[in-house]
């Protein structure tokens, strides 16, 4: 268990992380990395039941990065936690490496190989649904990227998951208001996305994604009824801590010059300070 402070000292590090990768020579989805940051840290050093050193221990609670795409954010935060070593974390996106720009079966701590938007919720649902049928107390987590709440199948598995009673499952929708082509009302409106989650019979909370705080205090409360699932709603900003990339879509896939990484270090840094 890690106090406040501690945890926001592991969100700051996983956003250098990130920033270190994304200097690397392919770049890395810097903007939903950084917005996620956060709602892992919790996740991964507050929430989860996992064994870094036994990744594949029956009773662990699986998590499932939907968005795919942030995978530098989820390789960020296995290696805080011990999954690998976090020196491996300068191989990324590198020839001969196993860390893909997405999440591959090769990377301790990785359930699925995610990037392909819009299935992760339904993978959600069979793991919870098969933890069920087996009486076992494994718990799903699922983060989602608002983006990807255009897919078809997504709403599928929002249908499902209630029709089962599926109170082991959380997802969680990393809210950002950003995809790589632009605002997401303005691609395809989501609004009112809460009350169109319950409409299916989730049980919904609204949280600041980057309140690490508040995050720990919606945790606690799940699941909220037995027999319904629960979606955590975060609203977040996409490329959250440096202030150049923030809430802008450019921030969706980076490669940072030696000059770039640094101003982004300095602001991320600030940012942490007030």
């Amino acid at each position: 268990m890690n106090d406040l402070a501690t945890l926001q000292q592991t969100a700051l590090r996983i956003r250098e992380h990130v920033l270190a990768m994304a200097a690397g020579p392919v770049g890395a989805h810097v903007g939903g990395s950084l917005s996620a940051a956060d709602i892992l840290t919790v996740l991964y050093f507050h929430v989860l039941r996992v064994r870094p050193d036994d990744p594949h221990w029956d009773q662990r609670d699986y998590f499932i990065l939907s968005k795919g795409h942030a995978g530098a954010g989820l390789y960020a935060t296995l290696a805080e936690r011990g999954f690998f070593p976090v020196d491996e974390l300068a191989t990324y996106a590198r020839p001969g490496g196993r860390l893909l720009s997405h999440p591959t079966l090769k990377v301790p701590g990785v359930e699925f190989p995610t990037g392909s938007l819009g299935h992760g919720l339904s993978l959600g649902v069979g793991l919870a649904l098969t933890t069920q049928l087996d009486r076992r107390t494994n718990r799903t987590f699922v983060l989602m990227g608002d983006g990807e709440l255009q897919e078809g199948s997504v709403w599928e598995a929002a249908m499902a998951a209630p029709h089962f009673g599926l109170d082991n499952l959380v997802a969680i929708v990393d809210r950002n208001r950003l995809q790589i082509s632009g605002r997401t009302e303005q691609r395809m409106r989501l609004e009112p996305l809460a009350e169109r989650w319950q409409s299916f019979g989730w049980n919904v909370l609204t949280v600041n994604g980057h309140d690490i705080a508040a995050l720990l205090a919606a945790f606690e409360q799940i699941p909220i009824q037995p027999m319904q699932p629960t979606l955590l709603l975060a609203n977040t900003v996409k490329g959250q801590g440096v202030k150049f990339m923030a809430d802008r879509k450019k921030s969706h896939y980076v490669t940072l010059t030696a000059d770039l990484h640094r101003k982004a270090l300095r602001e991320l840094h600030e940012g942490a300070k007030r």
